[in-house]
This record gives C-alpha cells, sequence and structure tokens, in this order.
C-alpha cells in the first residue's frame, strides 16, 4: 500500500515496515458517521428486505435450506482471495461422501469453511462474538489442510500482505496491521461489538 494511496478521511493511520511495505492500521470504533436523508433511506431498504428474508426463513419446516446455499456460496467466494477455487457441484459431492482427503485439496479447504461458518453460528448461542470465537472458527478453518501447521486457533505472530505475483512489497495491495498493532486493533474490535451502542444494528455489522 503506497502511502499516497492514503486519503485524509482514511479510517485509520500508515505504519512504515522495516521492508519497506506501509500497513494500514485503523482506528478504533465507531468512526464519526453522518446519517444523511440518502443512508437512512438505504437502511430502511435493507432492513425491509431482511425482514422480508426472515419471515419466509420463519416460515419453513427447516430454514437451513434456505440458508445452507447462501453459507456455501460465501465460502465459494470468500475462499478466492487465498487463491483457493472450487465450485459449488464438487464441494455438495464431498460433504455428502464420507471420503477424507477429496482429490482437489482445495474442496476441503472450502468445506472447512462452510463448518466454520455453521460451527459459529451454534456457538453464538452460547458466546457473543468475541477474540476467543474468532481462535475457535481459525482452528476450524484449518483442520486438516494446508497451513494446519501455522498455529491453528491462534492469532498470526508474523506479518502478511496482500500482492500481485512479481510486484515489488512495497506495491502491495493491503497490507494489515504489524502483530503488536493487530493485538489491539482486536481488543478494540472486541470491545465495540459488545459494548451498548444506539447505532443501527446493520451499520454496526458494516463497521465490525
Amino acid at each position: 500500500m503506497p502511502r499516497e494511496d492514503f486519503s485524509p478521511k482514511a479510517p485509520g493511520r500508515p505504519v512504515s515496515l522495516p521492508n519497506g511495505m506501509t500497513a494500514f492500521v485503523p482506528d478504533p470504533l465507531p468512526p464519526q458517521l453522518e446519517f444523511t436523508k440518502s443512508l437512512v433511506s438505504i437502511l430502511s431498504r435493507a432492513e425491509r428486505a431482511l425482514g422480508r428474508l426472515d419471515g419466509i426463513g420463519r416460515a419453513l419446516p427447516n430454514p437451513h435450506l434456505l440458508i445452507g446455499p447462501f453459507l456455501r456460496r460465501e465460502a465459494i467466494l470468500s475462499s478466492l482471495i487465498e487463491g483457493t477455487i472450487t465450485d459449488a457441484r464438487r464441494l455438495v459431492e464431498f460433504e455428502a461422501s464420507a471420503e477424507e482427503k477429496p482429490a482437489a485439496p482445495d474442496v476441503r479447504e472450502v468445506a472447512n469453511y462452510v463448518r466454520a461458518l455453521q460451527h459459529g453460528l451454534e456457538r453464538l448461542e452460547e458466546l457473543p462474538v468475541c477474540l476467543r470465537l474468532v481462535r475457535e472458527l481459525h482452528g476450524k478453518l484449518l483442520e486438516g489442510v494446508r497451513g494446519e501447521e501455522e498455529r491453528p486457533g491462534e492469532f498470526r505472530a508474523v506479518q502478511n500482505y496482500i500482492l500481485r505475483l512479481g510486484e515489488p512489497l512495497e506495491r502491495a495491495r493491503f497490507v494489515p496491521p504489524p502483530p503488536a498493532e493487530m493485538d489491539q486493533a482486536l481488543r478494540d474490535l472486541e470491545s465495540y461489538l459488545n459494548s451498548p451502542d444506539d447505532t443501527p444494528w446493520l451499520v454496526r455489522i458494516a463497521l465490525g
């Protein structure tokens, strides 16, 4: 992330790293928000749409028939950022079979994503959204797949980044906070998510 890419309105600050990269450290939540008429209108439409979806789900004998495909689509799309590629057919075939190791390792990684999402939804009956829950989900993600030796269930202790192949480090597309800054940012996020706030919940979800 070149330093010149940061605008004065960026919700955080750039931090220079020894290797020439510039990391982004987010400001604590919440930011100062201006609830314009346009924003209020968008929120109102979104809440009505979610209300209709909730009504449909409650009318189904098994709401998972509605939720399941969304979970799998999210797993497939979100895994692309890691270079993990599969499709819905291969994912469903693996989940329906008894095999421990699918022919394509990417399928198991995406299946783990689905299991982690399901585990998280179940654990929300017992835990708030917290760092303990995040570590549990990370452990589920790395069960029996590439990277399982990389401290599953623990937060990273080294710097990472998103970089196009062949580009110099200083052109990294995104560089998250260094580990020391990350720990504080995570604690700030956990505190925000579990503190009383009258901000509309859709806005809080977006911020979190």
